[in-house]
């Protein structure tokens, strides 16, 4: 494991955050071994060379404990957002679990975005952290299709484990629910598959279900990568030719059939009774926190 220098790892403060309320950001950990084919992390404008490779912040935990020490305001703080915190890396070293008991000694939330089950070994800190403050996990799912999450997602577990993961967090009253991106064009852009994982979250006990445009981001490296991999997965379906024939070089890939599956999310989620908009989700995780501690933020 290579150890790489760094000078902070907590960001500064967010007073009016869009995504989930996140008002810190804190990576530990540099690139992603999940190999996930659509990565938007891969992209250059991240700067981030031999992204398969992990790395580890050097004195990251001493970092993280001085920078929430001279914090003056509470908050969110969320991991995730570069780096899965739950690489299999973690499983060894810890680092996302002893950040976690800091962020509960100095009383901040956390938000977790991961495809790893693995976060439901710290489930017994996620619930210290929620006696005082806002939690939220979002477990990203793309595929209801086990076989095709093994193509697209290939060093992950399951969607079949993490929906036992959303079980085991939501069965302990952590607020947890699904982050349904990307939805990738001739792939899984499906009626099916959206209904089935809408489903599938109800019966685990998910609270949210978000999803983004119903398509996928492609820009410069990312889209190399991803090209590079349809012809590898999909040899047969000639799926590069199709993206550049139906896209060319944009940057949003969404589906061609987005709008009629937005109704059937919106609709599927309704039914179900989960929220999908951005400001229910961070209002439904927030709401006691609000109520019950004025000063909190």
């Amino acid at each position: 494991m290579e150890f790489i220098p760094t000078k902070t790892i907590i960001s500064s403060y967010n007073e009016n955050p869009y995504w989930f309320g996140i008002n810190y950001n804190m990576n530990m950990y540099k690139g992603c071994c999940h190999g996930c084919i659509y990565c938007d992390s891969r992209s250059n404008c991240y700067k981030i060379v031999d992204f398969d490779r992990v790395r580890i912040k050097e004195n990251s935990i001493e970092t993280i404990r001085k920078e929430l020490q001279s914090k003056r305001k509470k908050g969110v703080v969320g991991t995730g957002a570069m780096s899965d915190p739950y690489n299999p890396f973690e499983k060894k070293y810890e680092l996302t679990r002893k950040a976690l008991k800091i962020i509960d000694e100095y009383r901040f939330g956390i938000g977790i975005a991961t495809k790893s089950n693995l976060v439901t070994r710290d489930i017994d800190i996620l619930k210290r952290i929620q006696s005082h403050s806002p939690v939220i996990v979002k477990m990203t799912i793309t595929t209801f299709d086990n076989e095709l999450c093994k193509k697209i997602e290939r060093k992950v577990c399951t969607s079949e484990e993490r929906f036992k993961a959303i079980k085991e967090l939501s069965d302990n009253n952590i607020y947890t629910g699904v982050l349904l991106m990307p939805l990738l064009p001739f792939i899984n852009d499906n009626e099916d598959n959206i209904k089935n994982i809408i489903k599938k979250v109800h019966e685990c006990g998910g609270k949210f279900i978000f999803t983004y445009g119903m398509g996928v981001t492609l820009r410069n490296n990312q889209r190399e990568y991803y090209f590079q991999q349809l012809r590898k997965i999909f040899p047969k379906e000639n799926l590069e030719n199709i993206y550049m024939n139906t896209f060319g070089n944009i940057y949003e890939n969404n589906s061609l059939n987005a709008t009629y599956l937005w109704k059937i999310f919106k609709s599927e989620c309704e039914k179900y009774n989960i929220l999908y908009k951005m400001e229910d989700i961070i209002e439904g995780y927030k709401r006691n926190y609000e109520r019950n501690q004025i000063t909190w933020f």
